[in-house]
């Protein structure tokens, strides 16, 4: 942690939105930069608090690559007083921002010149994408991957212009289902788990890295262990009930674990026998 944080962890920093935009009946994406003009300097799978005076703070993934250094993306579902007044905000307006917090995917070490299996559910792919847009900008890195997505219904699918993207790479392999179809859907029908009876991986060479609704992870896990993957080979993102971002609220406490301090990033092997974890 660098003098600055050290100094200013509980002080929001001002930021102006860049831009405001409506994904979904219930969410809305925010690309935000400080006003000091400096970089988050986030890493992909951390999260920062937004707040607004007056109104209260809350804990948000980051949705954008650190490549992107002029500016980051969040995108926050309706839930509350605070998210309700940030989603009648405009571009122009100003907010404060926090952070960055947490652990991160090991893109550098573990993640390196191995396959990788994505799997997200819902809200899971907004920390999932930072991750994502980061193996994606420096593809080289890194062996093959695949993106295994899903939502309850089309309507609530993000970032439908990036999927479909995915979905023309030709180096990578990009599936997706949703749990209800519609008249306009044409694709995969289910529940992600679904997906990954088709996905061919050696259990060797892949990381896996996993974020999505609580229920999903049991089913996931199961799947991974038919596929003869290694816990340690599991990463996942548990955000689980955040709030100060660090760790003096007590929100977040998983047994003796803190889900803004000793994560939201876990390697599966280090909580597999934490109670409540999972």
């Amino acid at each position: 942690m660098d003098a600055r944080t050290m100094k200013d962890i509980y002080l929001p920093e001002p930021a102006t939105l860049l831009e405001v935009k409506p994904f979904t009946e219930m969410e809305t994406y925010y690309r935000i930069k400080l006003d000091s003009g400096r970089p988050l300097g986030h890493k992909p799978g951390q999260f920062a608090e937004i707040s607004l005076a007056g109104i209260g703070e809350a804990p948000i993934s980051i949705s954008s690559s650190p490549v992107k250094t002029d500016h980051f993306e969040m995108v926050i579902r309706n839930v509350g007083n605070l998210t309700r007044a940030l989603r009648t905000l405009k571009d122009g307006d100003r907010v404060g921002i926090r952070g960055p917090f947490g652990t991160s995917f090991p893109v550098n070490d573990v993640m390196k010149g191995k396959d990788l299996l994505y799997i997200c559910g819902g809200m899971g792919l907004v920390p999932m994408r930072s991750v994502i847009q980061y193996t994606l900008d420096h593809r080289d890195d890194y062996g093959e991957i695949t993106i295994c997505y899903g939502t309850k219904s089309p309507s609530e699918r993000l970032f439908t212009d990036e999927l479909e993207n995915w979905g023309k790479r030709k180096d990578i392999a990009f599936l997706e289902t949703v749990d209800r179809g519609d008249d306009s859907w044409k694709g995969n029908v289910g529940v992600i788990t679904k997906l990954m009876p088709g996905i061919s991986i050696d259990p060797h060479k892949t990381v896996a890295l996993v974020c999505g609704p609580p229920i999903m992870y049991k089913f996931v896990l199961l799947e991974l262990r038919k596929m003869e993957m290694s816990n340690e080979n599991i990463y996942m993102s548990l955000e689980r009930h955040m709030k100060c971002g660090v760790g003096k609220c007590g929100h977040c406490q998983i047994n003796g674990l803190y889900a803004c301090q000793d994560g939201p990033v876990f390697k599966y092997s280090e909580i597999a026998d934490v109670k409540e974890a999972i």
